[in-house]
């Protein structure tokens, strides 16, 4: 498991407000509330997410019509890719260049995005080429 950095293209970092994941432009005092990320590569180019040091793991979840990305209190270390019930915690990651998307591998089509605004939560999207949604992030080594 490695501890990752992650901001979209527009330079917002992720957060945690009220237990949710938001992305937003931290300054000064405040960017010690940024949130690493833990990375466990489970395939060549899949992984599952969790904040760091936090036992809360990103998940992509089917309710109804509705696909949404919701923080799951799990051990990230707990989780197997041999297991279907974890699958909605495993991420694709698609590199282009100097950036990265992630793919929900249970929902595919769905991609993390960030808003364009600010200190909004972080989602997914099934249309990456909107320009309302953010879906590349630089992703580096902490």
């Amino acid at each position: 498991m490695q501890a990752f950095r992650i901001w979209d293209i527009n330079q917002k970092t992720f957060y945690l407000r009220n237990n949710q994941l938001v992305a937003g432009y931290l300054q000064g005092s405040n960017t010690k509330l940024e949130e690493k990320l833990d990375v466990v590569p489970i395939e060549p180019h899949a992984v599952f997410l969790g904040i760091h040091g936090a036992k809360l793991c990103l998940a992509c979840v089917k309710s109804g019509d509705e696909t949404k990305l919701q923080l799951e209190a799990v051990n990230i270390t707990d989780l197997s890719k041999h297991k279907d019930q974890d699958k909605r915690f495993s991420f694709i990651l698609s590199d282009s260049g100097p950036t990265t998307s992630f793919e929900s591998a249970a929902c595919p089509g769905w991609f993390l995005c960030t808003a364009l605004e600010a200190d909004q939560p972080v989602s997914l999207t099934n249309t990456p080429q909107e320009a309302m949604t953010v879906t590349k992030f630089y992703f580096q080594k902490d």
